[in-house]
């Protein structure tokens, strides 16, 4: 796994060890970042699960003001902590070690233009993360959010009967979706 493009493109980074984790595969981090590129400079993203904190180092590298992640494993946490220092992205990362209701309800930014959410398959962490953003007004109309998921039906009948966001593009990759969404 490494950083594709930016400012600390080409650093390889550490990975978390285990089957609780899947990274992002770099060939559908590189599509969907070409998707989105326009969307990135200057823009504060929340990476919510962040795993080894690849996206998001993505997102701080291609020139996003600021980075917030956020991973519930201690393991994890320090695994981007490292990542973090490698990669020298350290003034436009904020990172926290803590359940993501609870970091969504007590983080002081006031609204987020990009929030990528990977969570535990099988887990509905999705919607409830998307109703606890809505909730703690974290979300605006020009906000993008991105899921990547591997229960493409699920999570957009979830997503459908919320009500509050419309789906802008869905694209697949291996078991993979990248769901893009907007707050209507």
């Amino acid at each position: 796994m490494r950083i594709i493009s930016g400012t600390a493109r080409g650093t390889k980074l550490f990975t978390l060890e285990g089957e609780h984790t899947r990274p992002t595969l770099d060939r559908v981090k590189e599509a969907f970042f070409n998707i989105i590129q326009n969307e990135i400079e200057d823009s504060v993203v929340l990476d919510l699960f962040s795993g080894s904190g690849a996206i998001g180092l993505e997102f701080a590298s291609r020139g996003a003001k600021k980075v917030y992640l956020n991973d519930n494993s201690k393991e994890a946490f320090d695994i981007i902590k490292q990542n973090i220092n490698k990669t020298h992205l350290s003034t436009k990362v904020e990172l926290y070690n803590m359940d993501f209701l609870k970091l969504i309800q007590n983080i002081k930014e006031n609204k987020f233009d990009i929030i990528y959410l990977d969570p535990p398959y099988k887990t509905n962490f999705i919607i409830l993360a998307l109703n606890e953003l809505l909730k703690n007004k974290k979300i605006t109309e020009e906000s993008l959010i991105i899921i990547e998921t591997d229960e493409e039906k699920r999570v957009i009948e979830q997503i459908e009967q919320q009500r509050s966001f419309e789906i802008t593009d869905k694209r697949k990759y291996g078991r993979a979706y990248i769901i893009f969404l907007k707050k209507v």
